[in-house]
């Protein structure tokens, strides 16, 4: 009976009036990186700009960060399990002001935080306490370790459910600020379906407040005051999420993953960011993208286009109007 909770908001949402759906316009590539420089990256999910101008490259696969300029790359993280370096990263966010940086790994099964400088150097880091599972997959792949991060400069803010609210926010030794944000009821016994279900992405709204979005089960986001108010929720909704909820279980088999015996919940948002004017856009794990006012209105669906039509696995907006995406390490001009 359980399973019921999460199945009777699915019911509740297909019954819910929906509006028209939006033309799909198609954004093509403006520029990027070049060509022969994006293609060395083995797998990068996150493509960032500090506002003075200079390009970071987060390569999940290689464990490593890259600073770009021109034609010159520079390798300023190395892999290593050692404070300075990372071993299994999962999460990098920027300070766009200074271009310091955040990076969330797991070395030894345990979850990680480590702050540097734009030039590499190390200012700090701490552990999370217990292990932080994998929970999630994307395509082929099992998220582990800690899946989002956003860094303001002078906190981290993490999804860690497992202290009993979406959003913890940290100061840079680790010292917990806050947690706000309920988590989502949803009928299920098994606490690692639970968890998954309430895992996603905490966001930062530059002018004023937080979203929350929800990474798998029914796809919804928040959105939240300065203060951590629910300010509202909104469903997320359109033809091209109906396959992923028509085929949307209300139970997950465990699975052999590594050493440990999990339930794994397929992702429904691959990826979100809020762009300078505090528009909310959410990647699916189709290769659509929806853009939504800070109303909570859906204005816009949109593919990015570069060699051809990109799944985005990271969003990051420029001071001046730009969106960085990759995979392919490419410019979009946005509006």
């Amino acid at each position: 009976m359980r399973a019921l909770g999460l199945l009777s908001c699915i019911v509740a949402a297909s019954l819910t009036p929906r509006p028209p759906f939006l033309p799909v316009e198609v954004l093509r590539s403006t520029g990027g990186l070049p060509a022969h420089i994006a293609g060395s990256f083995q797998r990068p999910i996150g493509f960032q700009q500090a506002d003075n101008g200079q390009y970071f490259v987060f390569d999940r696969r290689a464990h490593a960060v890259y600073a770009v300029a021109g034609d010159a790359v520079k390798k300023i993280i190395e892999v290593g399990a050692e404070a300075g370096r990372v071993l299994d990263p999962s999460a990098f966010d920027i300070d766009p002001a200074d271009g310091t940086f955040v990076i969330g790994d797991a070395p030894f099964d345990g979850a990680r935080i480590q702050t540097f400088t734009a030039s590499g150097g190390r200012l700090g880091g701490f552990a999370l306490p217990g292990r932080h599972m994998p929970r999630v997959t994307m395509d082929s792949f099992v998220l582990g370790g800690i899946g989002s991060i956003q860094f303001t400069g002078s906190t981290i803010l993490i999804n860690h459910p497992e202290q009993g609210s979406l959003i913890t926010e940290l100061a840079l030794n680790g010292t917990p600020q806050r947690v706000f944000g309920e988590l989502r009821p949803t009928g299920q016994a098994d606490p690692g379906v639970h968890l998954a279900l309430n895992s996603g992405f905490p966001l930062v709204d530059p002018t004023g407040g937080f979203y929350f979005v929800f990474s798998a089960g029914l796809p919804v986001f928040r959105k939240y005051d300065a203060q951590g108010r629910l300010v509202y929720e909104r469903h997320i909704e359109g033809p091209e999420l109906d396959d992923y909820l028509r085929t949307m279980p209300t139970a997950w088999p465990k699975r052999q993953v590594e050493k440990n015996l999990l339930p794994i919940v397929p992702a429904a948002i691959r990826t979100a960011a809020v762009d300078r004017t505090g528009r909310l856009w959410v990647a699916l794990t189709s290769p659509f993208t929806y853009v939504y006012d800070r109303s909570g209105d859906k204005i816009r669906t949109v593919q990015f286009k570069g060699a051809d039509v990109l799944s985005p696995n990271s969003l990051f907006f420029t001071k001046d109007g730009r969106v960085l995406v990759t995979p392919g390490c490419y410019i979009f001009q946005v509006r």
